[in-house]
């Protein structure tokens, strides 16, 4: 049997990861004994997707824009990388609330 050639232009396989960016205080009005956190998933960096956030525009959410002090990597390390965009979207989601449960504030989705 023949193997089966792949074009040698293909573009790399595209590999999505979850990211947590911790927020001020400031963003809620609720009392929080640990720093309130944003996760989101990006097929990019995830040190470019912080920046994409802190300079606004479509692609920046509320939160990250006003709020973000710094990528929480510690929190990241065991997380990823995916292969889709729709696992991508539910380790977000287990991320976030896995985080919830130990009594963080999070933002998502």
């Amino acid at each position: 049997m023949a193997k089966r050639r792949t074009p040698r232009n293909r573009p790399p396989a595209r590999v999505y990861s979850v990211y947590i960016i911790e927020l001020s205080r400031e963003c809620t009005r609720q009392p929080c004994a640990l720093a309130p956190l944003y996760v989101g998933q990006t097929a990019h960096d995830p040190a470019y997707r912080f920046v994409q956030h802190k300079a606004g525009g479509k692609l920046a959410a509320g939160k990250p824009h006003r709020y973000g002090q710094r990528l929480r990597w510690d929190l990241m390390k065991a997380i990823g990388p995916l292969p889709t965009r729709a696992r991508a979207e539910a380790a977000e989601k287990a991320v976030a609330e896995a985080l919830e449960r130990r009594g963080h504030r999070v933002f998502w989705g």
